[in-house]
């Protein structure tokens, strides 16, 4: 296994954050699990063009939010190239122009992309039962975070539990 870095997306309660714990365990090898609420987390509370969650749970960003992002990309880019492993639990809501980010901080190092796809009447469900979401929110970014990104493995968490969905990826990383 020669990959660095291994991007996991999809839309909020696909079940990206238990497939990446679980990928963290049946991995050969130690990898940093890094989220993008880990980097949503370390924003302040208030910044003039952030990041803006509506009351229906459409999300928003400003430049001020895509700064500190390209920031906090070129870290886990800086690890990866100091010998780290790092899985980033991401969520795509520009589709393949995220995807595109990545792959331009990224350059050289070698990144596997995850598709996690769970159906929205089920990802609303979890959503509902996590109570730390803005309604609305897993429904609209279920199929949008997939929109023309190209992966290199796709799951269904609805069709398989974390750790089945972790082997499956960790299966195609020693095939590779």
């Amino acid at each position: 296994m020669t990959a660095r870095l291994i991007i996991v997306n999809g839309g909020s309660s696909s079940g990206k954050t238990g497939i990446v714990r679980c990928l963290q365990a049946v991995l050969p090898e130690p990898w940093l699990g890094f989220s993008v609420d880990d980097f949503v987390d370390a924003l302040p509370a208030t910044m003039d063009g952030g990041l803006e969650i509506g009351p229906g749970g459409e999300v928003s960003v400003g430049p001020a939010f895509r700064e500190l992002e390209a920031a906090w990309t070129a870290g886990i880019i800086t690890m990866c190239r100091a010998g780290g492993r790092v899985i980033v639990d991401d969520v795509f809501l520009g589709g393949a122009k995220s995807q595109q980010r990545w792959q331009d901080a990224a350059g050289d190092v070698e990144t596997v992309f995850v598709g996690v796809h769970c159906p929205p009447e089920i990802a609303a469900g979890r959503e509902l039962a996590r109570g730390d979401r803005e309604r609305g929110m897993a429904e609209q970014q279920a199929y949008v975070v997939h929109e023309g990104v190209a992966y290199d493995i796709e799951v269904d968490s609805s069709r398989a539990e974390s750790m089945e969905c972790a082997r499956q990826i960790a299966a195609h990383l020693t095939r590779t």
